[in-house]
């Protein structure tokens, strides 16, 4: 059992010694100069080292020391991480909003707002275009419709100018005879009034 023992415990300081061979103790020597220093001091018994117990506790000492400090490093290490992982999520979060305002201001600078209605450029121009060339033949067929009219406004005054002009005409020579026929009426009356 003590052969276990003395075995897991070489395997356990040489293990520390190398991950911790740079970390420095308080006289400042490395793990692995103290290990070394252990090591080769220690007394041999057949085929086994005796260790002394105080250079044991220095070690072991030293070891805790050093995976303090490395766990220390380590937690500042992880609180680093945390803050540039929340530092990269708030830069992530800035970027999607800078490249939807982006988007909406590209989407605006493209496009023409028509009546609350957001249209890309070249639509707005394709209704434009329709619309004015609408309006534009809408006004060629009402002034074509207005000069037919015209002319048949006055044609028809023409033709009612001469009608009126005929009706004043027969009216005049109506009233001619009438009064022709009048006087003949009176004519004969006072000849039969002579006779």
């Amino acid at each position: 059992m003590r052969k276990k023992t003395l075995v897991l415990l070489y395997i356990f300081l040489m293990l520390g010694a190398i991950l911790l061979a740079q970390e420095t103790t308080e006289t400042g020597n490395t793990l692995d100069d103290q290990f070394t220093d252990v090591i080769d001091n220690s007394n041999r018994y057949q085929d086994y080292k005796v260790v002394k117990i105080y250079k044991l506790n220095a070690l072991k000492k030293s070891v805790m020391d050093s995976l303090a400090a490395i766990e220390k490093d380590l937690n500042t290490a992880q609180d680093t991480i945390a803050a540039k992982d929340n530092t990269i999520g708030g830069l992530s979060a800035n970027l999607k909003s800078t490249q939807d305002e982006l988007a909406v201001s590209r989407e605006k600078e493209n496009g023409i707002s028509l009546f609350g209605i957001l249209l890309t450029k070249s639509t707005y121009n394709t209704i434009m275009w329709s619309s004015i060339g609408l309006l534009l033949l809408l006004l060629v067929v009402t002034v074509v419709r207005f000069r037919q009219s015209n002319a048949v406004t006055r044609e028809s005054k023409l033709k009612l100018a001469e009608v009126e002009e005929e009706y004043e005409d027969y009216r005049q020579r109506t009233l001619d005879r009438e009064q022709q026929l009048r006087r003949k009426l009176q004519d004969e009356i006072n000849k039969q009034k002579k006779n």
